[in-house]
Order: C-alpha cells, then sequence, then structure tokens
C-alpha cells in the first residue's frame, strides 16, 4: 500500500526547505566581499571596452558618410566645371560664327557695290 504524508510531515518538509534556502542565501558573499568586487570591475571593464568599440564604429561610421559626403561634392563641382566648359565653348562658337556670318555679309556687300560700281 502506498504511504500517505500527514499535515506534520508535509510541514516539517517545507520548514527544512526554507531552512536550506535561507542557509543558502547567508552563504552568498556580500557586497563587500573582494570576488565581488573583482567580478563588478571586471564587468565595468567589460561593458567600457564595449563602449569604445561602438563608439569607434559610429566615429568610422561617419568619417566614412563624410568621404562619401565630400567625394559626391567634388563629382558635382567637377560636373559643373565641365558643363561651365562646355557653355564657353558653345557660345565661343557662336560667336565665331557670327564673326564668318558678318565678314562673308560684308565681302557679299562689297561685291555687290563693286557690280553696281561698274554699271
Amino acid at each position: 500500500m502506498a504511504h500517505k504524508d500527514t499535515f506534520g510531515d508535509r510541514a516539517t518538509a517545507a520548514a527544512n526547505a526554507r531552512k536550506a534556502l535561507l542557509e543558502k542565501f547567508k552563504a552568498r558573499p556580500g557586497a563587500d566581499d573582494p570576488r565581488i568586487i573583482a567580478k563588478r570591475d571586471a564587468d565595468l571593464a567589460v561593458a567600457a571596452a564595449r563602449e569604445e568599440r561602438a563608439a569607434k564604429r559610429r566615429a568610422e561610421r561617419e568619417a566614412a558618410l563624410e568621404a562619401a559626403r565630400q567625394a559626391e561634392l567634388a563629382r558635382q563641382a567637377e560636373l559643373a566645371a565641365q558643363e561651365e566648359a562646355r557653355r564657353a565653348e558653345a557660345a565661343a562658337a557662336a560667336q565665331a560664327a557670327r564673326e564668318l556670318a558678318a565678314k562673308q555679309k560684308a565681302a557679299r556687300d562689297a561685291r555687290y557695290a563693286a557690280r553696281k560700281a561698274r554699271r
């Protein structure tokens, strides 16, 4: 037959469990224990190193973005300079065409005037 625990047995077992838990809690080292202090210092050092690495990554990322921005600005300035050179070249070609047309007209007018003078 199965043995049934009595209320007293269960109460004693619960009290023993509470005592064991209390002893385990009391056995933990306190905040002033050198091992706890060393672990806390190590944890702080790890956190500081992690933050330093993150700051370095942020700085590198910002430097790369700034370099990309500067390269884009330089590219835009180069494109603007090329466009300005094309415009100046087109203006010079147009001016040369106007001058040629004026010379041709003057020569044509001179030939016309010479024909009129011969008549």
